[in-house]
């Protein structure tokens, strides 16, 4: 294999993200892709009221227990048993079942309970899919406590759908979903602190809630921790010493982006001693799952050689399949024109392979 010395400017796409303190707009994206997994509750999607056999329960079934004010013992014991067997209801397809149980604790103002009613109506299960009815019992769950119920809540005042927009009160029951330890509203809060306040204050400020995401497991908030700890000024060595552990931890969760960044940064020696061969094995499965600038880098290690043996075929072939997803890249243009009319001919072939998998 060749020296890959230059590896750098070989792998560096063009019009890349800018580095450093240029983290923040890709930190957003990322948000958006968290905003909207969290927000499908909001979706226009089919109801269905057919029993899952392994439905995820809400956040809140990890405590099941939240007993109205003033309870007696015995009433509290009563409690958690009621919701026990609710999320143990919603849990096994039960949802009429599950209803039935949560129901009279909600109206009590079981903060758990109530999240349990917003999940059943959000997603129309053993009921009418009701938006409005998730909105009332979020809002009513939020105000009681309930981590998962603040960050729904908070999303949905943040995009205005169902409720009433108010960025000030999302940003409040994000704050208080974060605090209280929800991974997502975690991310979420840090990213409005950076919005807030752009550059490395901001960032510095953010830094714990992106940390207690990251270590919570949240695949976005750890490629974000990645790039802060690598890129930031002001953050001790030890930290940014495990800034490549961070990215590989999203690559591994399948977050594509990190796949890709992580091949560089092992390719490159970003954080750590240079890995042609890991590198380019992270880069061709993040090429394989549709990563349109990994299939471009593809071909480049392809050509060089770079922890593989070169390839011109399979070189061409990733350079048709970026091609076709509209990566314009003049010099593998030369690249591709210099092969033999076989060597093209075969790059087809293996691209239109590659696209019927």
């Amino acid at each position: 294999m060749s020296d890959a010395s230059t590896s750098r400017s070989l792998l560096k796409p063009p019009e890349r993200r800018p580095s450093g303190l240029g983290l923040l707009p890709v930190v957003l994206v990322c948000a958006g892709l968290v905003l909207a997994a969290a927000s499908a509750l909001a979706q226009d999607a089919e109801p269905t009221a057919e029993p899952a056999t392994e439905a995820a329960a809400p956040d809140a079934v990890a405590d099941p227990a939240g007993p109205a004010a003033g309870e007696t013992a015995d009433a509290k014991a009563d409690a958690v048993d009621a919701m026990a067997k609710a999320f143990g209801a919603f849990q096994r397809g039960y949802y009429l079942t599950a209803m039935e149980l949560a129901l009279p604790r909600a109206q009590l103002g079981d903060p758990a309970a109530q999240t349990l009613l917003a999940e059943l109506f959000a997603s129309g299960l053993g009921v009418p899919r009701s938006m409005d009815d998730a909105a009332f019992w979020y809002k009513q769950a939020a105000e009681g406590g309930d981590a998962s119920a603040q960050f729904k809540y908070a999303v949905m005042l943040l995009e205005g759908q169902y409720v009433e927009p108010d960025r000030e009160e999302s940003e409040l029951f994000m704050k208080k979903a974060a605090d209280a330890g929800n991974a997502f509203a975690q991310f979420n809060h840090a990213q409005t602190l950076v919005s807030a306040k752009p550059g490395p204050p901001g960032i510095l400020e953010a830094l714990p809630y992106f940390e207690k995401a990251a270590e919570n497991g949240v695949p976005d908030a750890q490629y974000a921790l990645a790039q802060i700890y690598n890129n930031t000024a002001g953050i001790p060595e030890q930290k940014r010493a495990q800034a490549r552990e961070w990215m590989k931890n999203a690559a591994l969760a399948g977050f594509d982006t990190a796949q890709l960044d992580y091949a560089i940064w092992l390719i490159d020696g970003i954080g750590g001693d240079k890995d042609y061969e890991t590198g380019f094995r992270w880069m061709e499965i993040a090429a394989s799952r549709g990563n349109v600038v990994a299939q471009n880098r593809m071909a480049v290690l392809h050509i060089n050689a770079i922890g593989t043996l070169g390839d011109p075929v399979e070189a061409a072939k990733w350079y048709i399949l970026s091609r076709r997803a509209g990566f314009d890249d003049r010099s593998l243009d030369d690249f591709y024109q210099g092969l033999t009319d076989d060597e093209q001919k075969r790059a087809i072939e293996a691209a239109n392979a590659f696209g019927k998998r």
